[in-house]
């Protein structure tokens, strides 16, 4: 008998991808046969057509959508008309029951061949408000699920539900022991962890680095600086290590650490929400995004779950000031933390993904 087949997309950053690689051994163990529509180049071939044999990836052509005066708005059209046709005849070839999408870029032309080929789709928002491409995707989705509350003010009504964050289960099966034996640290001063984004963060790997020896003297650094980042002249650097982008053993490092300082991806913000992390949020700053993560770091602030600080606050402002204020507001984070739980299970949510068949 053959097999129930279920399609995923979802890309251009590692939180696009995050969720769909929670969901892929629940689908597996109900049975279903995993296809994920990702991008030739994107972090989504890395981490599924790479990381998950079995899955089987397909890649179509996907244009950046821009916000900004571009040459490049005039040609991209063409290869998300390219990806739509692409999208079409794998979904006409596979019959999928549902299509389930973390939005991205590449997302859009998988959403409008949906429509063509009346495949139902379903989408997840993780930010307080709807990115360009899920914009576009909205009205051709039979149902939108929300991280945030706030969102369904954004989202179509009557076909929108808040769910809050997917949590991966591994996060919380991270050992402190393992994860200071990882990174040869000794956990005998407080241990931060930094983490960038799945591509890295020059501001914040520079104002970092700029302050490390002050900061060495009262902390330890856990440093995920983004592929091509790592700073040779720091290796072997007593009470820091730096890892260029980290996926299996997060969980470890996260046992370790005794606070994180992050983007404000929602995500990423969710899962140190999960174990109770002590967090200070750097959002993208306006001027290289939409703002959404600064949305998500100004709610996370005003629940007094996190600290912010500005991107651009980094030049001038002292990292090592923030990171001691951080540690003196400890017990009030997590008591705030463990106030505050809006999440589901993968399995929770495979279950609400399939009841948005046909």
């Amino acid at each position: 008998m053959k097999r129930p087949i279920v399609v995923l997309t979802g890309g251009g950053t590692a939180g696009h991808v995050s969720v769909n690689e929670a969901l892929i051994p629940v689908f597996l163990e109900k049975g279903y046969e995993v296809h994920y529509i990702g991008s030739h180049d994107g972090i989504e071939k890395e981490l599924i057509g790479a990381g998950h044999p079995e899955v089987t990836y397909h890649a179509i052509q996907s244009g950046k959508l821009r916000r900004y005066f571009s040459m490049k708005n005039f040609s991209d059209p063409f290869k998300v008309g390219i990806g739509v046709m692409q999208a079409f005849s794998i979904l006409k070839k596979l019959k999928p029951e549902i299509i389930f999408s973390k939005g991205g870029f590449v997302s859009v032309p998988v959403i409008l061949a949906a429509k063509l080929s009346r495949t139902p789709v379903v989408i997840h928002e993780s930010d307080v408000t709807p990115g360009l491409a899920n914009k576009i995707a909205l009205p051709f989705s039979n149902h939108i699920f929300t991280v945030f509350e706030q969102t369904l003010q954004y989202v179509p009504e009557g076909k929108s539900t808040c769910t809050g964050a997917v949590i991966r289960p591994e996060i919380f099966e991270g050992v402190r022991k393992e994860g200071l034996r990882i990174t040869g640290l000794t956990g005998e001063k407080p241990v931060f962890i930094i983490m960038g984004g799945s591509q890295g963060s020059a501001v914040l790997n520079a104002a970092v680095r700029k302050e490390l020896p002050t900061l060495l003297k009262r902390f330890e650094v856990i440093h995920l600086c983004g592929k091509g980042n790592i700073d040779e002249a720091l290796e072997y650097t007593a009470g820091y290590t730096q890892f260029e982008y980290v996926t299996e053993g997060l969980p470890h490092l996260l046992a370790a650490s005794d606070y994180a300082v992050s983007r404000a991806g929602s995500n990423s913000i969710f899962e140190l929400l999960s174990i109770h992390k002590p967090m200070l949020l750097i959002p993208l700053s306006a001027s290289q995004s939409r703002g959404d993560q600064i949305l998500n770091a100004s709610l996370f602030k005003s629940l007094g779950i996190a600290a912010v600080m500005m991107e651009e606050e980094l030049e001038n402002s002292s990292l090592e000031e923030k990171l001691i204020e951080l540690t003196q507001n400890k017990d009030e984070f997590i008591l705030n933390m463990q106030h505050l739980s809006n999440t589901k299970t993968p399995e929770k949510m495979v279950e609400l993904i399939l009841s948005c068949k046909k």
